[in-house]
């Protein structure tokens, strides 16, 4: 089952990366261009946070099944935090998704409440551009390639 959901969990994050990366560009360039905001837009946000919630709940369930869990028990607060790999996977990488996601909630939110097309497309651009900066900080990359 661990294999299973982390081969899931891999290559989904492939296409969140991918949507975030079209969503903040999207972002970025209607606001810098003065754009009007269309449904187009409004459906890649949508898009973005919708995969972004469903790698969230994937993960979730990895790092409950993953070996690094039960670490926890074996290494202890200390063993976990002084070893590298097991920092990564048991702190820094779900902490900081979890952060981008919130980023890309609260972005996705803010921007709704605007009601002309520049302010909608400053809160995407800030938001989900924060999230996509601190989800490539935090992605465990040895392991992808």
């Amino acid at each position: 089952m661990y294999e299973t959901i982390q081969f899931i969990h891999s290559y989904w994050a492939y296409l969140v990366l991918f949507m975030l990366l079209i969503a903040s560009f999207n972002g970025i360039i209607g606001f810098a261009t003065n754009k009007e905001y269309s449904a187009t837009n409004f459906r890649i946000a949508l898009f973005t946070l919708i995969v972004s919630h469903i790698q969230l709940l994937i993960g979730i369930v990895l790092y409950f099944t993953t070996p690094y869990f039960k670490m926890w028990a074996e290494e202890g607060m200390g063993g976990v935090m002084g070893d590298a790999t097991l920092r990564l996977y048991n702190v820094e990488h779900p902490l900081m998704m979890i952060i981008a996601i919130a980023l890309i909630t609260i972005g996705y939110s803010k921007h709704k409440k605007k009601l002309t097309s520049r302010p909608k497309f400053k809160m995407l651009a800030i938001f989900y551009g924060f999230a996509l900066v601190v989800m490539l900080s935090r992605i465990p990359w040895s392991a992808w390639f």
